[in-house]
């Protein structure tokens, strides 16, 4: 008998994104358990190849829709696409857009896109192929989306971006593919290190999860018979992004607060990209950055 939307049960056929990071790993290896296949993209995939994640660079076009279409066919069709694939550079939201700031939108933001409009097909075929039960894309953003902290503009741009990105592919595609956006904390996964190369870390900056809250949610988005719209990965996240998104301007100025604070007591002082910063709050120059 034909499945219908009220089903419940990860589907079959997943692509994942970011597959050999921290959370496309282990997302792999519990979907795979649960029994989906999966096919990951990774831009250091080849070493992963013979596990079933495809080298791809998700900047290039061409890349992507040539991966995508391996995927489609190692899997035989695409129930679902979980977006991770992500980079994060430290950058002054006032200096020049390139070349880290650009990397960063083209990544986080562009990627996700040129992904899903070409594994777009695919997931809306799958709806006649499983009875009426919709495809789904699930977009990993981040609770800097809504959540200003400085150095991060272009990581929180292109997060913001991409949960209203999801936001018109729902309203476009709604009738026939569900559209998540799932928002973690942080979480201490390879991403954050060219931060702390340059002294800059957001350890303590923001609400601490682990990768199991993350993995966790996504699985459970892929599951669920009625997948929510937006959701964080643990009930304090869920609090902090109602605040943000109707309260933008307490939890601004909080944010405000905190990072002055942090200024004056010396936090930034081993970063040179925040001696400008430093400057502007508390009016002293950083004695270990360059004058």
């Amino acid at each position: 008998m034909a499945r219908t939307e009220a089903s419940t049960g990860t589907p079959g056929r997943v692509l994942v994104t970011g597959a050999a990071g921290g959370f496309g790993s282990p997302t792999l290896t519990r979907l795979r358990e649960q029994g989906a296949r999966v096919v990951g993209l990774d831009v250091a995939g080849g070493a992963y190849e013979s596990g079933g994640v495809l080298t791809c660079d998700i900047t290039d076009t061409t890349a992507v829709e040539a991966a995508v279409g391996e995927a489609v066919q190692r899997l035989g069709g695409l129930d679902a696409v979980v977006h991770y694939a992500g980079i994060g550079i430290p950058n002054d939201a006032g200096g020049p857009l390139e070349p880290d700031a650009l990397r960063v939108i083209d990544v986080n933001l562009l990627g996700a896109w040129r992904v899903t409009a070409a594994a777009l097909p695919a997931l809306l075929a799958s709806r006649a192929e499983r009875g009426g039960q919709r495809g789904r894309a699930v977009f990993v953003a981040s609770e800097l989306a809504y959540v200003t902290l400085p150095f991060v503009s272009a990581y929180s741009v292109a997060k913001r971006g991409m949960a209203a990105y999801a936001d018109a592919l729902r309203l476009e595609y709604g009738t026939e593919l569900h559209v998540s956006t799932v928002y973690p904390g942080y979480v201490r996964t390879g991403i954050h290190a060219a931060g702390r190369e340059i002294g800059l870390t957001l350890e303590g900056q923001v609400r601490r999860e682990e990768v199991e809250d993350v993995v966790g949610t996504v699985l459970r988005t892929l599951a669920a018979p009625r997948p929510p719209r937006d959701t964080a990965c643990t009930r304090a996240g869920n609090l902090e992004l109602w605040a943000g998104r109707h309260l933008p301007g307490v939890v601004g100025a909080a944010a405000a607060r905190r990072i002055r604070k942090q200024a004056a007591a010396g936090r930034f002082d081993d970063s040179p990209l925040a001696a400008g910063l430093v400057a502007r709050l508390t009016g002293r120059i950083p004695e270990r950055s360059p004058r």
